[in-house]
Formats: structure tokens, sequence, C-alpha cells
């Protein structure tokens, strides 16, 4: 039962968090002023936290750890190039073609996450 809520609490948080991403982006691109605003500063980071947290709680759970998992491995080494990306994208990206091409480069990497994910194959989705 226990596993089933975390689990649950993962999926959306991973929904959640993509969601905000891609708003981001959008509101990048267009030099909104949004971006400015307290929440959207605070919120997706909370999201994030919850994201991680109910990961490390699946590994637990399940015992399935990084490095002895290749499929959780890969996920773990396309996060950190989703965040990488992720900060080139929103904030350390130069010109707005390198935010716009770093933010696009996240989104594949995100779609690398999810396949590898829901497959647990870490090379789902180039087979």
């Amino acid at each position: 039962m226990a596993w089933q809520w975390v689990l649950a609490i993962h999926v959306l948080s991973v929904a959640t968090s993509i969601t905000l991403f891609t708003v981001r982006g959008v509101w990048m691109m267009t030099d909104s002023a949004r971006l400015q605003r307290r929440w959207v500063k605070v919120v997706p980071h909370a999201v994030d936290t919850v994201l991680l947290a109910s990961a490390v709680a699946l590994a637990v759970m399940s015992s399935q750890y990084p490095l002895q998992q290749a499929w959780l491995t890969a996920k773990v080494l396309g996060l950190i190039a989703y965040i990488a990306l992720g900060m080139i994208a929103l904030r350390y990206g130069r010109t707005r073609k390198i935010r716009v091409s770093a933010w696009l480069l996240a989104l594949l990497v995100f779609a690398y996450i999810v396949s590898v994910a829901v497959t647990r194959n870490p090379l789902s989705i180039l087979a």
C-alpha cells in the first residue's frame, strides 16, 4: 500500500515538474516578466525536492539502487544531464539560442528518463 502511494506521489511530481519546466521555458523564450515572480522561483524547487525524495524512497523500498541496476544508473545520469541543461536553459545560457537549445535538449533527456523508467531498459529510447 505504501509503495503505491509513494509511486503516485512520484509520478505526480514528475508531471508537475515537467509542466513547470515547460512553462518556464516558454516564458523564457517570450521574455515574460512572470519568470521573476517569487512562486516561480520557489515552487519548482519544492516539487523537485518531493520528486527526489519519492525516488529515493522507491529505490529503498524496492532495494534497487544506481550502480546495481543499469536502468536506474541511466536514469540518474539522465537526471544529471537534465539538471545541467535546465540550468543553462533557465539561468546560465548567454544567448537566447543557447537557452532554447538547452531547453529543447532537456526535454529530450526528460523523454529518455521516462522511457527508461517505463521499460527499465537504459537503451529503450534508442532501440
